[in-house]
C-alpha cells in the first residue's frame, strides 16, 4: 500500500521545496516531477511531490489525518495506563 500526504509549499529552490505538513512539521522534498508554485499543495510520497492538488481537498485531508493521529495517541495512552 502506498501513502501520500498533502503538504503546502513554502519555499522552492530548483528541484527542491520546503513543505509544511501542518502542526509545525516541515520537510524538504523533491519537486522535479511537478510544476509547483508557492502556497500550492502537493501530495508527497517517499520524499517526492507527486501531484499538485486543490487547497480545499488538501486541507480536508490534513484535518482528517490530524484526527486519526489524535485518536491513535488516545489509544496509545490508554494502553500505557493499563
Amino acid at each position: 500500500m502506498c501513502l501520500a500526504i498533502p503538504a503546502r509549499v513554502v519555499e522552492v529552490e530548483g528541484d527542491l521545496a520546503k513543505v509544511d505538513f501542518g502542526e509545525g512539521v516541515f520537510r524538504e522534498v523533491n519537486v522535479a516531477l511537478v510544476n509547483v508554485k508557492l502556497d500550492e499543495y502537493v501530495l508527497v510520497h517517499a520524499g517526492y511531490a507527486i501531484q499538485v492538488i486543490d487547497r480545499k481537498e488538501a486541507e480536508e485531508t490534513l484535518k482528517l489525518w490530524n484526527e486519526i493521529l489524535k485518536m491513535e495517541q488516545k489509544v496509545q495512552d490508554a494502553r500505557g495506563a493499563l
